[in-house]
C-alpha cells in the first residue's frame, strides 16, 4: 500500500498544467525515448495497458504532433511508432518538471537512497513486465 500512496502523490502533482502533457503521455514518451522506434504491441506491454487505450494515446499523441505511427516495412500488418522532435522536447520539459515533484516527494531520502529506491523500482517492473500473463492473475 506505500507504493500506491506514493504514486498517488506523484500522480496529484503532475498535473498537465505543470508538465506541459499529461502523465500518460509522459510515460509514453519516455518509452519512446527508450525503445524507438517501437511496435505498437511492445509499447503495449511497456506501458502495461490494454492495446484500445494504447491506440487512443497514439492517437492523443500524433493529433499532438508528438509521435508518428508507420507501417513496418519489414511486416505491412504491424505500424513502428517513433517521437517526433516536438515530441522530444515536450519530454524534455516535462521531465525536468516531474524531477521538481520527486524532489519534494522523496525529500526524506538521501541521494543514496533514492539511487536504491530508483533501482528497485525498476528491478521490480522489469521482472513484473516479463512475467508471463498466465501467472499475473495466479493468487499467491
Amino acid at each position: 500500500m506505500l507504493l500506491t500512496r506514493l504514486s498517488r502523490l506523484v500522480h496529484r502533482a503532475s498535473t498537465p498544467e505543470l508538465l506541459g502533457i499529461s502523465l500518460k503521455e509522459l510515460a509514453a514518451l519516455a518509452y519512446l525515448r527508450d525503445h524507438d522506434p517501437t511496435t505498437q504491441r511492445a509499447l503495449t506491454q511497456g506501458l502495461c495497458v490494454d492495446a484500445n487505450y494504447c491506440v487512443l494515446l497514439l492517437n492523443e499523441l500524433e493529433a499532438a504532433g508528438l509521435a508518428e505511427r508507420h507501417r513496418d516495412p519489414a511486416d505491412r500488418r504491424r505500424h513502428l511508432v517513433t517521437m517526433t522532435e516536438a515530441g522530444r522536447r515536450a519530454l524534455e520539459q516535462a521531465e525536468h518538471a516531474q524531477e521538481t515533484i520527486e524532489d519534494e516527494i522523496l525529500t526524506g531520502l538521501s541521494p543514496q537512497e533514492r539511487a536504491t529506491l530508483t533501482q528497485l523500482l525498476r528491478q521490480a517492473l522489469d521482472s513484473a513486465v516479463r512475467r508471463p500473463a498466465a501467472q499475473e492473475h495466479t493468487p499467491r
